[in-house]
């Protein structure tokens, strides 16, 4: 790569094959006045045939040698060459203006940011969840807005705590507002899959996704998050 890539899509992924299958061509599509780097972080327990997808020069895949999403993402990050950082969760499509979009912001003096979304989805609670993405809330920061932030900002603050089991990405961004970084919503938004709702109720879901908000703002080790997001996992899909 002769010049350094304005930003470098981080995609934490496991057995995501399928996915991986239509993101990242689309991300190339997409990029084709900015130059970007893509890197897959496989989860050290991936087992399906991700690493094959053919993908020429434009990504590589990282196979990560620790468990957790935190650490795919920092194992990532330490080989990204972009001034901007995206965390992209692999089942999110973004807009076709999501490098432009992500470029602008930080022009305007933002040191991160994230993305509002829809789900692909018609299902009318699900547009209700998403309708409100687009302003500061209680559920802001979760993994499918898709933190960008810049390269030397996340290096300040010292990445994603790794022992975070969950709750990574509201954890990150709790240290980002201690510090008064300046950040904004974007509204163009991304397409987030709506599978984990397929098979579970919506009223399920979101309780214990509120439950965990609520406990990690309350102080709970990243132990007792894990057990009681385990617990409602058995409860949501049976």
């Amino acid at each position: 790569m002769s010049k350094r890539p304005a930003v470098s899509v981080i995609i934490p992924a496991h057995n995501e094959e399928q996915n991986l299958r239509k993101l990242l061509p689309y991300l190339q599509d997409i990029s084709t006045s900015h130059i970007v780097q893509l890197i897959v972080c496989l989860s050290a327990d991936n087992s399906d045939e991700s690493s094959s997808i053919e993908v020429a020069d434009y990504a590589r895949f990282l196979h990560c040698d620790q468990k957790g999403r935190a650490a795919q993402m920092n194992q990532g990050a330490a080989l990204a060459e972009g001034n901007i950082l995206a965390f992209l969760h692999a089942d999110v499509l973004p807009p076709q203006t999501f490098f432009g979009d992500m470029l602008e912001a930080i022009d305007h003096g933002c040191d991160c940011g994230f993305f509002a979304y829809r789900f692909d989805s018609d299902r009318w609670l699900l547009k209700a969840n998403s309708y409100f993405t687009r302003w500061d809330g209680i559920f802001t920061g979760g993994g499918d807005q898709c933190l960008f932030i810049r390269q030397h900002t996340f290096e300040e603050i010292g990445g994603f705590d790794e022992s975070q089991i969950i709750m990574e990405d509201f954890e990150i961004f709790r240290r980002i507002k201690r510090r008064k970084l300046k950040y904004k919503i974007l509204p163009s938004q991304l397409i987030v899959s709506a599978r984990k709702y397929d098979h579970a109720s919506y009223m399920k879901i979101n309780l214990c996704n509120l439950l965990l908000v609520i406990m990690f703002r309350l102080g709970y080790s990243a132990q007792r998050l894990r057990s009681v997001h385990d617990r409602f996992l058995k409860f949501c899909y049976h």
